[in-house]
């Protein structure tokens, strides 16, 4: 969803969970994947699909 440009309260609305829950799972997989924006995020998962 964060790769396809989805803010953070478009997927909390689709999960049907908080904007916040949405923020402290991204700030998590950030750092388990070394990254620090949106943007690196998408990158990152980009070169990481086959």
């Amino acid at each position: 969803m964060v790769a396809l440009g989805m803010s953070n309260s478009d997927i909390a609305h689709a999960l049907v969970i908080s904007p916040r829950t949405v923020e402290a799972h991204l700030t998590r997989i950030f750092r388990k994947a070394g990254v620090r924006s949106r943007m690196a995020l998408a990158a990152a998962l980009t070169r990481a699909a086959p």
